[in-house]
């Protein structure tokens, strides 16, 4: 079932979430949803908060290729053990904050541990977007946007313009 994704400003979105304890059929059911939500919008990446879900999750997808097969992952409470000091610059956008892009520099190499859906202990290297995905979809489980990493007026004139998309859907 698809969710309605918030859009920035929300207070939710600035909140950290709670490590999950306890894996539940419920949370695997959010976890296939977030997926059709990702999917859907379209995006690559979509964390729990960004669907009003305090909780320590994410799903993620970053194959782009055409004909090549999709690789969804879903991560209960990942987290960067270790991160490359060669850096990468991608032109990212999020879900919670439609039509609006800036260049991000991230790690280019990240090491990476999550509990799958079915409460196994997974660990990978990821690289380029992956990297940058994996790093910018944890960062909305600590409460930070992407926006976070520009300077005050870029990321003033982008929540100027998201307050404005909010009044117009409201209206709408």
């Amino acid at each position: 079932m698809k969710c309605n994704i918030l859009i920035h400003p929300d207070p939710r979105l600035k909140k950290v979430c709670a490590p999950v304890a306890d894996l539940t059929d419920e949370l695997r059911t959010l976890a296939d949803d977030m997926l059709e939500t990702m999917y859907d919008a379209p995006g690559i990446g979509l964390a729990a908060p960004q669907i009003g879900v305090l909780d320590r999750l994410i799903v993620v997808d970053c194959v782009k290729e055409e004909g090549e097969a999709p690789r969804p992952l879903i991560m209960f409470n990942p987290e960067v053990i270790a991160s490359s000091d060669e850096t990468n610059v991608y032109e990212e956008g999020c879900l919670s904050i439609p039509d609006q892009y800036a260049e991000v520099t991230r790690p280019k190499v990240v090491d990476v541990t999550w509990m799958d859906e079915n409460g196994n202990l997974q660990q990978e290297t990821f690289d380029g977007l992956w990297a940058t995905c994996v790093q910018h979809e944890i960062d909305h489980l600590n409460g930070k946007l992407f926006i976070d990493y520009l300077k005050p007026l870029k990321r003033q004139m982008i929540t100027r313009k998201m307050q404005k998309l909010k009044r117009e859907r409201a209206r709408a």
